[in-house]
């Protein structure tokens, strides 16, 4: 019985093709590969009656996953996060139809651990034995975790500034983890000499191998299912290196090529910081890549990302749907952290704050319409991020003190 469908990889630039079954990072022509699937068969051998059966993990679409045997599958119960309706918060923006598919459930406590599970037994399986990335937090957390469920070897770079949370997480894991005085940048930069230099790991970043992405779809193919198999109006999506937002187009895309939704897709939406915001600026001038961005800034630090390898996919997507591209302050990405808290009982992080922040800069501007079903990434737990919460108004009383009435 097929496990999965994975037939060979292919450049989206230049169009070659290369062998699926050899450790690959990109294509010749220096573009992120991506994995192909042989779609006649999955429509011929599963259906969406087959699928409902199946644990609620992401490796209920194995078909359409990369891993070819599920003795290689490396899990901690990813997948199947739940999509919430946020009715309080959508009446206020003039968006009642308003959903939150929130990735703060999930293991590692963000949706890095979807391309971590899947990027990682991929790897596992073609007999890798050490990976290696840069990262503004989250990712490394969730690859150094996942290396260590599949006893390989982890060496991980982030900046000084990241989260401290996903520090300490690489640390209980074992990674060998650099914290570096600079931005993401500046961290592959490093990573790119050690692996030269010392062998035997795969660098594993964002879009230089190709199996992350497919695990990233999957948010893509849950939302379809959940939704009974059909699509919103309209995803937000908070993008850094787009991966997500990449992925979720190309499940879409596949779900339609095996008959399971139909042709209608949803229009994407690039959410990004206004201080590192290359996808937006590129896409309001109609352009087909990024320029990088001068003195990349944003409490929302998983979105700093000066110029995303794969911004002419995300650019693609974000044109064919008839999507677009937005920029949001920090004060409002926080401000929408606390309200979303306060109507909804969900304390999600700065980067789905800052999605919530565009839904109510679209709305206003009738981009987004009351009719619209519109879906939200909520890409993590707001709780791995403690600083954007101050607590310093909050009263200390003694034992023998009095609550106000």
């Amino acid at each position: 019985m097929m496990f999965s469908a994975l037939s060979h990889l292919e450049c989206p630039r230049c169009g070659a093709r290369h062998d699926a079954d050899r450790v690959t990072n990109l294509c010749h022509c220096g573009s992120p590969l991506l994995a192909g699937y042989d779609l006649d068969q999955v429509a011929a051998g599963v259906g969406p009656e087959v699928i409902a059966t199946r644990p609620p993990s992401l490796w209920r679409y194995h078909e359409l996953l990369p891993v070819r045997s599920p003795n290689h599958v490396v899990t901690l119960g990813e997948g199947m996060t739940p999509l919430l309706p946020l009715a309080r918060l959508g009446a206020e923006y003039g968006a009642p139809r308003l959903l939150m598919k929130d990735e703060g459930l999930i293991p590692t406590g963000s949706f890095k651990a979807r391309g971590a599970a899947v990027g990682v037994s991929r790897a596992h399986e073609l007999g890798v034995k050490g990976v290696a990335m840069p990262t503004n937090g989250n990712a490394g957390a969730a690859w150094a975790t996942y290396a260590a469920r599949a006893g390989m070897r982890s060496l991980i770079a982030m900046p000084v500034d990241a989260p401290e949370i996903t520090r300490r997480e690489c640390v209980v894991a074992g990674a060998e983890l650099y914290a570096v005085r600079g931005h993401i940048g500046q961290c592959g930069q490093l990573v790119n000499r050690a692996v030269a230099e010392r062998g035997g790991y795969q660098e594993v970043s964002t879009l230089k191998e190709p199996y992350r992405l497919e695990g990233k779809k999957t948010m893509g193919l849950e939302l379809a299912e959940q939704l009974g198999w059909r699509v919103p109006d309209v995803i937000l999506y908070p993008t850094g290196g787009g991966v997500g937002l990449i992925g979720i187009h190309k499940g879409l895309r596949e779900l339609q090529r095996i008959g399971w939704i139909g042709d209608r897709l949803p229009r994407l939406v690039a959410v990004q910081a206004a201080g590192c915001a290359p996808i937006v600026q590129a896409f309001h001038s109609g352009a087909s890549t990024s320029e990088p961005w001068p003195d990349p800034r944003t409490i929302a630090f998983g979105i700093t990302v000066p110029k995303p390898l794969g911004d002419f996919l995300i650019l693609d997507a974000l044109y064919a749907t008839g999507g677009t591209a937005i920029a949001v302050d920090d004060a409002d990405t926080l401000a929408e952290q606390s309200r979303c808290a306060a109507l909804e009982g969900t304390f999600v992080c700065p980067e789905g704050a800052a999605a919530l922040a565009a839904v109510r800069a679209l709305s206003a501007s009738g981009w987004i319409t009351p009719d619209d079903e519109v879906v939200v990434l909520n890409t993590g737990a707001g709780l791995k991020y403690p600083d954007t919460v101050s607590i310093e108004d909050v009263p200390v009383l003694d034992p023998d003190g009095v609550i106000p009435s």
